[in-house]
């Protein structure tokens, strides 16, 4: 068993609670605006063009074989980015194939320094079976194990995979499905019934919602999907992780269509969030 991953962060304190190893798998099911990583949606094609740009000649087109691919030197890259940046298809030529086992033997002069795993994407859940098989592993290694997921994965209908994940951080991007398909491409009726049954079940390690002002109505989803949660705040403490939108990362030309909001528009989020019951928020 194999997956597509773009890189593995050793240390992060941002990616759940401690300091944790973060494994971010290649391919997502969201086309979101506003990605600060779009390099991370699709596959590599092999399409080559960005083997012509490289200013090291880290990249090169492999040959006589029926599917065209883009071998990556990674001595000889600089980490400038081009290949990303230019990438037509929104993918990363930088990737690499691992099993899960492979996975655990990277981070393995991690353990003594870390509290546990945090699969993210891309979408995680997309590699499900390598997931589950992972967080076995991981759950062998006394660490805890989380996922950073875009909530379009049912996850009421897998207890097997439950079994192994200590928690979920969702994305909540909005709670209008008009505005979500909008923003993402998908609808969020999955979305927000994942939010209910991982509250119930003590699953729901935070939620996350993206503040961009003038193009998403980040009001009524901060006030609708706290509204909902709030009595499952009696059972238990669920983070929300308030995020100012930056332009760092986003494609054009969103990139240049929104705008990052300030403090008052999130401390009115906050405020929003509050009211509602949640004492564990974030800005950030």
């Amino acid at each position: 068993m194999k997956a597509v991953i773009n890189k593995i962060l050793h240390h992060s304190v941002v990616d759940g609670p401690g300091n944790r190893a973060v494994v971010f798998f290649q391919g997502c099911n969201f086309h979101c605006a506003y990605c600060h990583n779009p390099e991370t949606i699709s596959l590599c094609c092999g399409c080559g063009h960005c083997v012509e740009l490289c200013p090291t000649g880290a990249l090169s087109l492999k040959q006589g074989t029926e599917k065209r691919e883009i071998l990556w030197d990674e001595k000889l890259c600089c980490g400038c980015d081009t290949c990303i940046h230019e990438c037509p298809h929104l993918a990363s030529p930088r990737t690499k194939e691992y099993t899960p086992e492979e996975v655990m033997e990277s981070i393995k002069n991690d353990l003594p320094f870390i509290r546990g795993l945090t699969v993210s994407g891309g979408e995680c859940s997309l590699q499900r079976d390598f997931v589950l098989e992972l967080f076995r592993l991981a759950k062998e290694k006394g660490l805890s194990t989380l996922m950073d997921s875009n909530g379009t994965y049912d996850y009421q209908a897998d207890p097997e995979l439950l079994a192994v994940c200590d928690g979920v951080m969702l994305d909540v991007k909005a709670f209008d499905a008009a505005e979500h398909e909008m923003l993402t491409g998908m609808a969020n009726e999955q979305v927000l019934k994942n939010a209910v049954f991982l509250a119930q079940n003590d699953k729901l390690e935070e939620i996350r919602t993206v503040v961009v002002p003038g193009y998403l109505n980040y009001e009524e989803t901060v006030e609708k999907i706290t509204a909902i949660l709030a009595p499952f705040l009696k059972q238990h403490s669920i983070r929300y992780k308030l995020i100012a939108y930056r332009p760092f990362g986003v494609r054009f030309p969103y990139k240049e269509q929104f705008s990052t909001p300030d403090q008052s528009h999130m401390q009115k989020c906050r405020d929003i969030a509050e009211k509602n019951g949640f004492t564990e928020i974030v800005l950030i």
